[in-house]
């Protein structure tokens, strides 16, 4: 019997599996050590990979202001690391195939963290962009080899309440590296903010190695470029899977419009807020913490497509009680826009990993791809909107965005109708 990919030896596993007749036996569910243990390990990890990944987004205003940038071009200190997650996410996630998910994940966290602590020291836009693009590639390592590794590891009936958590962890890490970033920078300067969030990432990869499970379910396979098309071939051929790749790209590009133009739109006139209450904005993450971590519940009563129709209405109250010049209802807008976003990415990541019979590093990395070009497109066409038609051309970017999600949704909803009217019929 193939090892795990932890290197545990042969003789355990296979022991651990002709104790069980059912190999779902022995998969982590909720209330074990085992389950206690991976969540905490990817809670880390989630955490260390959005810190680092929108390390720069609360300070774009201050990096524009000391290299003399547009919105727009500072956006790309964003969107750079974005993209070289997205382009490196596939052919890197092939390679857990190969040697093992801890390991891909764990040399992620590792060197995503050893890069950011190179980033501060930038002296332009150029070098600085550049770094932040390897970052990305560095990062790709982790969020789609983590969402197989749940896929494979959790009970079946643990996956999406275990992606909730992940995803989570996901939206503690973006809010604090933003509400830490804002703080630091207006004390210290921005440079010194991005240090910190480095030795923060570094600290949660030592965390990840400590604590992740071995991978019991995982057997290892030869990295064969040609079976890699086939399989993305299979992925991409798959209606179900193209609908959720979608609906991820559309919900990350609300997210990255509103996200990246937001800190320039509380600075500016008539708010005008310090660039520390600015950070203390992105607490308003700890709602997609608890709206991720809920989305299982409400797949549950719902199904899946109703879990994503109340994400997708959400966020659209949000984006238009956000357009009022009243800090109140931005707040609350952006409550309702984080809130909705984490529910249906929740739901949309785990569909992915539940959908996918094999090949499911492969599956969530075009999830991931896809998720992560929205992030990029997000930022670009909401700074430029900013830039030409003040917040409210932001907000026409979400809301073209969620109308899209919202369309795909409810085309599969038909579909769900008529399969079952065909199925009543024969």
């Amino acid at each position: 019997m193939p090892t795990a990919d932890t290197g545990a030896p042969a003789g355990i596993a296979g022991a651990l599996s002709s104790a069980f007749s059912d190999p779902d036996d022995i998969r982590h569910r909720p209330g074990t050590g085992g389950y206690r243990r991976a969540m905490l390990a990817l809670f880390a990890a989630g955490a260390a990979t959005f810190a680092l990944l929108y390390a720069t987004q609360a300070l774009l205003p201050a990096i524009s202001s000391e290299l003399n940038l547009t919105p727009a071009q500072a956006s790309l200190t964003v969107s750079a690391t974005t993209i070289g997650l997205a382009v490196a996410v596939l052919p890197v996630s092939a390679l857990s195939e190969k040697w093992g998910r801890v390991q891909v994940m764990t040399v992620s966290v590792f060197a995503a963290s050893l890069i950011a602590l190179a980033v501060p020291f930038a002296p332009d836009l150029t070098t600085l962009v550049v770094l932040r693009a390897v970052q990305g590639v560095a990062l790709a390592g982790l969020p789609a080899t983590a969402m197989a590794y749940l896929g494979e590891e959790m009970h079946p009936k643990a996956v999406t309440s275990a992606m909730g958590l992940y995803v989570a962890g996901n939206s503690i890490g973006g809010m604090s590296s933003r509400v830490a970033t804002g703080a630091l920078s207006q004390a210290f300067g921005w440079r010194t903010a991005l240090a910190a969030i480095g030795v923060v990432a570094l600290l949660c990869a030592v965390v990840f190695r400590l604590l992740v499970p071995p991978a019991t379910q995982f057997r290892p396979g030869p990295v064969n470029p040609g079976a890699l098309l086939r399989t993305v071939g299979g992925h991409l051929g798959d209606p179900l899977l193209r609908r959720l790749y979608g609906i991820g790209l559309l919900l990350m590009t609300v997210f990255g419009a509103v996200y990246t133009v937001l800190g320039y739109r509380l600075l500016e006139a008539p708010f005008g807020l310090p660039e520390s209450v600015v950070g203390m904005i992105f607490l308003v993450y700890l709602v997609g913490t608890c709206s991720s971590a809920a989305a299982g519940r409400l797949a549950g009563r719902l199904g899946r497509r109703g879990a994503l129709y109340v994400g997708i209405l959400t966020a659209v109250a949000g984006l238009l009680l956000s357009i009022a010049d009243n800090l109140v209802a931005i707040l609350l807008g952006l409550v309702l826009v984080t809130a909705g976003f984490f529910a249906g990415h929740a739901v949309a990541s785990s569909s992915v990993s539940r959908t996918a019979k094999k090949g499911r590093a492969q599956a969530s990395a075009l999830y991931l791809a896809a998720y992560y070009v929205g992030n990029s497109l997000g930022g670009t066409l909401g700074a430029s909107a900013y830039h030409a038609a003040g917040w409210n051309g932001t907000v026409v970017v979400g809301l073209a965005a969620l109308t899209g999600a919202g369309g795909i949704t409810l085309y599969a909803t038909r579909k769900a109708i008529s399969a079952r009217r065909e199925a009543a019929a024969a």
